[in-house]
């Protein structure tokens, strides 16, 4: 019964050791892992909405960048036109011919140039459709009243019915009368611009007059045309007015949508470009959901982990506290093995030594007890005789003189035994110290671990420094891809020159007549140049174009490679806080050697008192030695003392069987 009280009560230990340990190590790592998946996931987040953001100006810009040049390509052809015109001078039938000339040149404006003046004169191309009516009441010659050089007014219906915009303006030939000439440009060009040109997946555009909100291109074509209003049912169209209104035209979540808006650059037009909120975090959501089945796997193999870990640890310690119990109990017939080299095998193999002296003293206590025994069983005998037997009192005497030495000599064995259990006491706590100073070591062993493991977080800092500085040399190479850009353009204008000073010759070659027939092919070759040159200007646009883009993806594979470095950082700081954990167990273990060299101590003082009451016991029996040569000498008084004799023979018995009973209380 006893030793299943004592079996239960070192598992009871050994699971509240490794149960303590897991409540506080596991609870602890599940924090972590929670708090870097909510991180990662915030982190994520914020980063993701910040690249759709940046991805849906990107978008916009391009497409507003596209529609100007578009505006800006057939307004440099209308204003050339217009110069040719005002530099030729023409009679009303050379007008004809010019605007018959211009009639389907420019497929963005098919019908050409009209010509209305204050005295309501009206030309246009002979195949052109007529408006009818007064043409100085119509809304292209309202507004090429207000400006000199040829722009573009507001976006209005024609008579067709058609979203169109007029490139007006005032023009001077023959004399001095008013005169407003205009071109009108269909939307059909920039709709498209509006509906294919948004780069971002899943985002959609479209395009308002922010005069009056009218809806010039969408994609869904029974909005164009409508007025956009802060009263609309659909929160987004709704919310996009409200922002016209107000002048604000910052990229911000409207509802369930990421916007941007992006005035157009010489009209009066606002470009919306929107996607929705749900679609740039889908990707969030995914990447949270595998992170939460990362972390719960992680939490579930650390604690694996955990368990074997502990498992391994406390094994050893199990063990040597069992054969400590089983010491207590008494038996000594235990088998300790020591398995390792480190301090705990250290205590092992001392404990081995301390039970191997053990049994080795009980051993010689149990013979030298067993011998008392049988010479005070002698003793005693002998003590009942000297009444019956007075004449060999002395033989009698001698032979108890020689028992009383023989006790004497077993007694200075015990006191030897008991000096080198002492002795082998203080060599165990000898080795306890040693292994405290190990453990020590061991201890600076770590801490310097948990220093170098600093130095690479700094390391990991300096990696992710030149990799900020590698995306400020790519955006570099996209100012210089910018400049190149603006040369182009130039070359585009030199070509659009070109091109004007060709047709000003064809002009006049037509009207040389035969004689300047030679010289019209050669404009029209000049022409052809001019053109191919254009087209060359518009495709190195189109290039640079691209090495924007692959520029863009540098920069954010750049961007990508700085968030896997400071993951990496974040992981290191991670490994930093485990040596700092794995530090502050070794202490806690430092802490148990040293409570256990008090331990080994106290053992030292009990040993110490075994010893010197062994030494009292010599003296005692060195004594009893004295005495019992007293005893020959008085041979004449031994009858009288005989019954003192026996009674102190029948209580060395006792001592005797009480000195057996105790030492067969061991098992060795």
């Amino acid at each position: 019964m006893s030793e299943k009280v004592t079996s239960e009560v070192k598992i009871r230990r050994s699971g509240k050791i490794r149960n303590k340990l897991l409540l506080l190590i596991v609870p602890i790592v599940a924090l972590m892992i929670i708090v870097l998946v909510t991180i990662s996931a915030i982190m994520s987040k914020t980063r993701l909405t910040k690249l759709a953001k940046d991805e849906l100006n990107s978008s916009i810009s391009n497409q507003a960048d596209n529609i100007v040049s578009w505006l800006d390509e057939n307004l440099m052809f209308f204003a050339t036109a217009k110069r040719t015109i005002e530099g030729v001078n023409p009679s009303s039938v050379e007008l004809q011919k010019i605007l018959d000339t211009y009639y389907g040149y420019n497929k963005n404006s098919p019908d050409g140039f009209r010509i209305a003046t204050a005295d309501g004169e009206y030309f246009k191309a002979t195949d052109a459709e007529s408006e009818g009516g007064d043409p100085r009441e119509t809304e292209w010659y309202k507004q090429g009243l207000t400006r000199v050089n040829i722009d573009y007014g507001t976006a209005y219906k024609n008579a067709a019915g058609a979203n169109v915009i007029s490139a007006t303006g005032i023009i001077q030939y023959g004399d001095d009368s008013i005169k407003v000439i205009a071109a009108d440009v269909t939307l059909d060009k920039i709709t498209v611009i509006v509906n294919s040109g948004v780069k971002m997946t899943d985002a959609s555009s479209f395009l308002v007059d922010k005069n009056d909100n009218t809806i010039l291109a969408h994609r869904d074509k029974s909005l164009v045309s409508t007025a956009l209003s802060t009263d609309s049912s659909d929160k987004l169209l709704a919310g996009i007015a409200q922002s016209i209104a107000d002048k604000n035209y910052t990229t911000r979540e409207m509802g369930d949508y990421m916007v941007a808006l992006k005035e157009i650059q010489g009209t009066d037009w606002v470009l919306a470009s929107y996607i929705k909120t749900n679609v740039i975090l889908a990707s969030v959501q995914e990447l949270t959901l595998y992170l939460i089945i990362a972390g719960v796997v992680s939490v579930v193999v650390i604690i694996v982990l955990l368990l074997l870990v502990v498992q391994r640890v406390i094994a050893p310690l199990s063990k040597i506290t069992e054969n400590i119990n089983a010491m207590s109990a008494g038996d000594f017939t235990i088998d300790i093995k020591s398995e390792s080299n480190d301090e705990i095998g250290v205590m092992g193999a001392k404990v081995r030594d301390f039970v191997q002296s053990m049994r080795h003293m009980l051993s010689s206590i149990s013979e030298e007890s067993e011998r008392l025994k049988q010479e005070s069983e002698t003793s005693d005998e002998v003590s009942r005789n000297m009444f019956d037997a007075s004449q060999s009192q002395a033989e009698a005497m001698q032979q108890l003189n020689e028992t009383v030495d023989q006790l004497a000599v077993a007694v200075n064995d015990i006191a030897e035994n008991a000096t080198t259990l002492a002795t082998v006491v203080a060599d165990t706590r000898e080795n306890s110290e040693k292994a405290d100073a190990s453990m020590k070591e061991t201890v600076k062993i770590s801490q310097k671990g948990r220093d170098d493991m600093e130095k690479l977080s700094h390391a990991m800092k300096g990696i992710q420094d030149a990799n900020t500085r590698l995306v400020g040399s790519i955006n570099e190479v996209g100012t210089a891809s910018e400049e190149i850009t603006n040369i182009v353009s130039m070359i585009a204008e030199i070509a659009e020159e070109t091109n004007l000073l060709s047709l000003n010759a064809s002009i006049e070659a037509a009207r040389a007549g035969e004689a300047g027939k030679g010289f019209a092919v050669v404009a029209t070759q000049i022409a052809k140049l001019a053109q191919t040159s254009s087209e060359s200007a518009t495709n190195i646009s189109n290039l640079i174009g691209d090495v924007h883009r692959l520029i863009d993806e540098a920069v954010g594979q750049a961007n990508e490679s700085a968030e896997s470095i400071e993951k990496n950082s974040e992981l290191i700081g991670i490994a930093v806080d485990t040596f700092d954990q794995i530090y502050t167990n070794i202490q806690e273990s430092n802490a148990c050697i040293e409570e256990m060299i008090q331990d080994v101590q106290k053992v030292d003082d009990v040993a110490t008192n075994v010893a010197a009451i062994s030494e009292e016991q010599a003296a005692s029996a060195d004594e009893i030695l004295a005495t019992s040569q007293n005893m020959v000498e008085q041979a004449k008084n031994i009858t009288a003392n005989s019954q003192d004799v026996a009674n102190n023979s029948h209580e060395l018995a006792n001592t005797s069987e009480t000195l057996s009973s105790h030492v067969q209380q061991f098992k060795i």
